[in-house]
């Protein structure tokens, strides 16, 4: 590395937002979930705490993502993308990540424990635990791998509305779990596909998979995650307050059957926050969703849906 290099502070932050994810953070995005569906946007204290729940699950993810790289750093550097990883290509050091794990890991908590409230604090410990409980013992376990990820996103969406102190409908939680699933198994089959005879040397689970196992689970997930979303928005409280709400399963039903429309044609899937940043139909999907979800919640009415 030059000399200019090693005194640009963009090259010296770089390999930090790398090793951070920050592109992921659209991930945390499901903590506004309640806030959104519980009708919130007009009350500035909902909106002051629900920024912090997503900047507090922002750091925590964060050093949880650091933490990961820390553990797989020698099975990084066998994968053909993970190797250019801060950790796996030696831009950062490991004494230097842990650093930064520790930081984000205490600024997360903190932020939940003195600016949210005990719930608040409490999930996010639980999704440290969740994560631990991955690294241990089921990173290598086929299936329950992407389980134990997917319910970081139930997580995610649990602690939005314990944030602002709103109850959170079952199917909603059904609906972001499906979907987190659907996304885990995309990955999985990516990197199935993608590493060929070597995927036992950079994910072990990989090798209790197959194609055809992989095609059945990202189909049945996203089949799932549309129905219940369908129904949420049919027979839940919130639907039933404010009928438009299912106006929204539109863009739910066309975002999920592009997504698998690049997994199965162009063999995507390896990063979710990618494909939504890259494709526009996906990106769309996502913002018109998000614009149909506060019409209806906004009180609108729609004379062939009332009730």
């Amino acid at each position: 590395m030059s000399s200019r290099n090693v005194h640009n502070p963009a090259m010296r932050l770089g390999p930090v937002i790398r090793l951070l994810r920050v592109r992921q953070w659209t991930k945390n995005l499901l903590v506004f979930a309640a806030f959104l569906f519980a009708g919130k946007f007009r009350d500035p204290e909902a909106v002051r705490l629900a920024i912090i729940a997503f900047g507090a699950m922002c750091l925590v993810s964060s050093g949880t993502y650091a933490v990961n790289d820390i553990l797989d750093v020698n099975r990084d550097r066998e994968h053909p993308e993970r190797k250019n990883r801060p950790l796996a290509s030696g831009a950062l050091t490991t004494g230097s990540a842990w650093i930064i794990a520790a930081i984000c890991l205490v600024g997360g908590l903190a932020m939940g424990g003195f600016l949210l409230n005990t719930s608040s604090l409490s999930i996010l410990c639980a999704y440290l635990l969740l994560q631990s409980l991955y690294n241990a013992a089921f990173k290598a376990v086929p299936v329950a791998d992407v389980f134990l990820i997917s319910t970081g996103f139930v997580f995610r969406a649990v602690l939005g509305a314990a944030a602002i102190w709103v109850p959170i409908s079952g199917w909603l939680l059904f609906c972001t779990g499906s979907l987190a699933l659907m996304l885990g198994f995309a990955k999985r089959r990516h990197e199935f596909l993608l590493q060929g005879d070597s995927k036992l040397a950079s994910r072990e689970s990989l090798g209790g998979y197959s194609k055809g196992a992989l095609d059945a689970l990202v189909i049945a997930t996203a089949t799932a995650s549309t129905l219940c979303y369908g129904i949420y928005a049919i027979e839940s409280e919130t639907a039933r307050k404010f009928p438009a709400l299912i106006l929204s399963t539109l863009f739910v039903a066309y975002g999920i059957a592009r997504y698998l429309l690049l997994v199965f044609t162009k063999e995507e899937g390896g990063e979710p926050a990618d494909i939504l940043l890259r494709d526009p139909h996906v990106l769309a999907s996502v913002v018109l969703f998000v614009a149909s979800a506060v019409f209806a919640l906004s009180g609108v009415q729609v004379p062939l849906l009332d009730r």
